[in-house]
């Protein structure tokens, strides 16, 4: 009889605590590695009661995968603009219930505009960070073999006989076909988001011929590989680079690694906050959002990793090392060069896959 009752206990104990488990209010997050100041999301569980589930990818290929397919599971993603264009017109996408934002209008109202290109009126999307695609570089490395040569030239990769001097030392590309392709597209003098097959036949030929001068192509692993001197160029994003800066000054070895904003132009990007259409907790999902648009996260975030933030109520809260580095809030005169990148069709991001296949495999 007392071993029934205490069965009968246990089961009941089971019972509770499978339910408050249940009942546990959780967002399943699913952001770029190296992308969040780890004290936010903490506050943010501490604040809300609110348990985030953090994944990380590194590539908007990646990321595209798993939304197409449904059923993700994932309650925030943040994709770049291009990528968000093309995923919301297939109904990837909810829309924002800007209802439930209070921070809505710390938003910075000059880049929301220039983000609608990429989403009319912004209705499945909310800025995360922004910036642009560059060189970073071992300073002593690069000058021990090249001189006085300019580091802010594309030169340095789709030269094949500059490109070969750096070999020995590694060079580093994006694995992203298509923002590598629409800045050799735009170093060729041609339309960045041109899907003419001889366009982008020139593009391949062109990063082909300085293909055996590549050591790898990877959207993260370089930003450990600059601050070790592991590689001595590498093409990639910008704050990643900062953070790559960053850490090898920590390391104390000597290793000075800076980030150039190529003179040709190169890609400027906007990475969003949405929330996929089958998302299963859209009400956290929003507490998050609206947790991040605040000025004091904007600020955390920018000051971490080293991204410009769409928060113009967080320019106040900023590093002055952050808010006056031009490899974060580029110039007037060198924002003159930017450009954005459209969404693709799919027919040609088939062939662009083939392509970059192509270039990868050294065929």
């Amino acid at each position: 009889m007392q071993k029934k009752t205490l069965g009968i206990a246990a089961a009941v104990a089971l019972s509770l605590s499978a339910s408050a488990m249940a009942e546990q209010k959780v967002v399943n997050f699913y952001n770029w590695s190296d992308y969040m100041d780890p004290a936010l999301i903490p506050q943010f569980e501490k604040e809300t009661g609110i348990k985030v589930n953090l994944d990380y990818y590194d590539s908007n290929e990646v990321l595209e995968a798993k939304l197409m397919t449904g059923g993700s599971g994932y309650d925030v993603v943040v994709p770049t603009g291009s990528f968000l264009e093309r995923q919301a017109q297939a109904g990837v996408y909810m829309e924002i219930d800007r209802g439930k934002l209070s921070n809505l209008g710390n938003i910075d109202q000059v880049l929301a505009t220039k983000i609608s290109g990429h989403d009319p009126d912004n209705r499945h999307n909310v800025p995360y960070a922004w910036g642009t695609i560059g060189l970073g570089y071992n300073e002593a490395m690069i000058k021990e073999r090249l001189g006085d040569m300019p580091v802010d030239s594309l030169d340095l990769i789709f030269k094949p006989e500059v490109a070969a001097k750096l070999a020995d030392c590694g060079i580093a590309l994006l694995d992203s076909p298509a923002e590598m392709m629409a800045i050799a597209l735009n170093y060729l003098g041609l339309d960045p988001n041109s899907e003419k097959k001889s366009d982008l036949k020139k593009a391949t030929a062109l990063m082909s011929a300085a293909r055996p001068s590549y050591r790898y192509f990877n959207s993260s692993k370089y930003i450990s590989d600059l601050a070790n001197g592991e590689v001595c160029l590498a093409v990639g994003y910008n704050g990643d680079v900062l953070q790559a800066a960053s850490r090898a000054e920590e390391a104390g070895q000597g290793i000075s690694v800076k980030y150039a904003i190529p003179t040709e132009g190169t890609v400027a990007w906007f990475d969003l906050l949405a929330i996929p259409a089958d998302a299963p907790h859209p009400e956290e999902a929003h507490q998050l959002i609206d947790f991040l648009l605040r000025a004091e996260s904007g600020a955390g975030i920018a000051n971490y990793v080293f991204y410009a933030v769409a928060n113009s109520a967080a320019e106040p809260l900023l590093l002055d090392e952050v808010k006056n580095d031009p490899g974060i809030y580029p110039t007037e005169k060198v924002k003159a060069n930017l450009f954005t990148q459209n969404a693709h069709t799919s027919k040609y991001d088939r062939i662009l896959t083939r392509a970059w296949t192509n270039i990868k495999t050294g065929r």
